[in-house]
């Protein structure tokens, strides 16, 4: 018989995961792939060194609190949790572990709403805390995919729409890497960089330019566009820019991969002109008059924006971004190299009372 207050949480864990940027976004969706199977839709993503950091520990018995940086703390009955709540990822999370008795702390290193999946990492993160606390769980392959896939399932579930996954499976893995979505759940992972390659960090950089645009929805207009059947050339084409672009990374060919994320970045222009706000049109003809790659991170609309080219480039952008992003506060280059390392933990042991 179940325990009617949920499955108490008798031990501290302690994990953290990386958040990412991306090129070839949204086509993790099903709602893209699968009708686009045979193109073999593709998603970039590169994880940074910017993690967030979950912790769980033993609670008052049938009540799950939860503080998270940003957020008013929130504290509910383990069967009463709502998942309307804006922390209502988290509590879905722990009702599927059915987790009781647990204070949940996270801490996150990204700025707030910047479109690098932040809640998305969170979700990875806390998957992995109770997998470690509850099932017993060791750090490796098996724990990542049933965090991530578990994640982006409760995740769909609270938000009512599909979700992707690319975002957790970048939280789960971290890396440098080229994610294959083949339509029947078996995503495969393409390594396109390993640690040791010559000073990636060198070769890129992220600004955050603001608070995205929650009325813009630009991801829904993209999936409302492609299911009325509009746009399907600028989708085949996205998928082939994102293919090249990895073979440019692989081979540290910057100025190319600079040029087909200027291409890319222009499709989605196209569909939507507004996926960049004023500040993202200022830093893309920035890092474009420097020789460099402009892209919006996430879906777009503010938030963040990342670029590649040749090291001497690279700095020069960050220069003009931060005078770009002075202007608006809170605004600016962020101090982020690559996170080779995904979802990790980083304690367990047992505090039972």
């Amino acid at each position: 018989m179940p325990n009617e207050t949920g499955r108490p949480i008798t031990t501290t864990v302690v994990t953290s995961a990386p958040c990412r940027v991306d090129m070839g976004g949204t086509l993790d969706l099903a709602t893209f792939h699968l009708p686009l199977r045979h193109l073999d839709p593709v998603t970039f993503n590169l994880a940074l060194d910017l993690r967030t950091r979950v912790r769980i520990s033993p609670y008052t018995r049938g009540r799950v609190r939860i503080a998270s940086r940003g957020f008013e703390s929130a504290e509910f009955p383990a069967r009463e949790l709502p998942f309307d709540h804006p922390m209502g990822l988290m509590f879905g999370i722990a009702a599927f572990f059915d987790a009781s008795g647990v204070a949940i702390d996270i801490d996150s290193a990204s700025p707030p709403r910047s479109a690098l999946g932040g809640s998305s990492v969170a979700a990875v993160a806390l998957c992995a805390a109770f997998l470690v606390a509850l099932e017993g769980m060791e750090n490796g392959d098996a724990l990542k995919w049933r965090a991530a896939r578990i994640a982006q399932s409760v995740e769909s579930a609270v938000a009512g729409v599909v979700c992707g996954i690319q975002d957790q499976v970048a939280a789960a893995f971290g890396g440098v890497s080229l994610w294959h979505w083949d339509g029947e759940g078996a995503h495969r992972r393409t390594p396109v960089l390993t640690p040791g390659t010559a000073d990636l960090s060198s070769h890129f950089a992220v600004a955050y330019c603001g608070i995205p645009h929650d009325s813009l929805d630009i991801n829904g207009r993209w999936v409302k566009g492609f299911l009325s059947g509009k746009h399907r050339d600028e989708w085949h084409r996205t998928i082939g820019l994102t293919h090249a672009f990895a073979g440019a990374m692989a081979e540290q060919d910057w100025r190319e991969a600079a040029e087909l994320m200027n291409r890319e970045t222009r499709i989605r222009v196209s569909m939507t002109p507004d996926v960049l706000d004023e500040a993202g049109q200022a830093l893309v003809a920035a890092a474009v008059d420097h020789g460099c790659g402009a892209r919006f991170t996430g879906a777009g609309g503010g938030g963040c924006l990342w670029t590649v080219g040749e090291a001497a480039d690279v700095l020069a952008v960050k220069t003009a971004w931060s005078s770009i992003c002075s202007e608006t506060p809170g605004a600016g280059v962020l101090p982020a190299g690559v996170a080779w390392d995904g979802v990790t933990i980083h304690k367990a042991g047992d505090e039972r009372p």
